[in-house]
């Protein structure tokens, strides 16, 4: 009679022990189908976060280049760009396929990808001050290239050449001085085809001007070294101006400086969604 106790406890405390065991994997099922439900959802926005890449890289196909643009190599640069897009859009969206099988060789593939583009992307906007002459496309490297004689000769040769100026004097003859002061000119229509406001002169037509002989005499206020350099001659104008040289920087720094901003925006969003999916895939294999 001593005896039966001793199995009645044993049994006992083998049920107590295997309780938790059976709640934990349950918590574990549970986890695992979490998880599971949240890898659909991450790779569709995964995919969804590339097709940007996408539209850009039919835009920088098809776009056409910036007048003179050709004369500083930037066309080149451009289809680099599109070169390297197109890989990242590959890569990008082969990786998430690839999860499964090789989690951690798809996540590096597409991070160094990502990286290299951020780092395109940050030069482009001019995040970096050093050695800026090796950043083609940069704000600071298009300046120097500008302010080079040499190349500021062969893109005024150029604006001249695209007939910028004769179209805008074709197109605006019958405005009457109000009616120009009003229209909205390109930045290389307003730096590089009439002279600056600052100068006072009478609007005859966009293309030529008369200086008013009040404002001759009148020394109150500095004068614009641009107001100088004006010349009614069409093949003159205002292309030896400072504000046609500051035109001409404007419109291509406002394209590289978009293009830039697009890159380092697609980059980040991409690296946080990747290593979303990455850590999802990782705890619902090992958590």
């Amino acid at each position: 009679m001593a005896e039966n106790p001793n199995p009645t406890g044993s049994v006992a405390l083998t049920i107590t022990e295997e309780k938790p065991i059976t709640s934990n994997q349950d918590n574990k099922g549970r986890k695992s189908i979490h998880i599971k439900h949240l890898m659909l959802p991450l790779t569709i926005l995964s995919f969804i976060l590339s097709l940007p890449i996408l539209f850009s890289i039919i835009w920088l196909i098809y776009t056409r280049q910036y007048e003179c643009e050709d004369l500083l190599s930037l066309p080149k640069l451009q289809i680099a760009i599109v070169i390297g897009l197109i890989i990242v859009f590959i890569v990008s969206n082969l990786v998430v396929y690839l999860r499964v099988r090789f989690p951690v060789p798809a996540l590096l593939s597409a991070m160094v990808l990502l990286i290299l583009m951020l780092i395109v992307g940050l030069g482009l906007v001019g995040a970096y001050k050093m050695d800026i002459r090796t950043i083609p496309g940069s704000p600071i490297w298009i300046e120097m290239i500008v302010d080079n004689e040499n190349n500021w000769n062969n893109i005024k040769s150029c604006i001249y050449e695209t007939r910028t100026c004769g179209d805008l004097a074709s197109s605006s003859s019958m405005l009457t001085a109000y009616d120009f002061t009003r229209r909205k000119l390109s930045s290389i229509e307003s730096g590089c085809c009439k002279p600056p406001t600052s100068c006072g002169m009478q609007y005859v037509n966009a293309t030529f001007w008369t200086e008013e002989e009040e404002q001759a005499i009148d020394n109150s206020t500095p004068k614009d070294k641009d107001c100088d350099m004006w010349k009614n001659e069409e093949n003159q104008l205002c292309y030896s101006c400072n504000a046609c040289k500051e035109g001409f920087l404007r419109t291509l720094s406002g394209k590289w400086q978009k293009i830039g901003n697009f890159l380092v925006a697609m980059a980040i969003l991409l690296i946080v969604s990747h290593l979303i999916l990455f850590v999802a895939t990782m705890w619902d294999r090992y958590g």
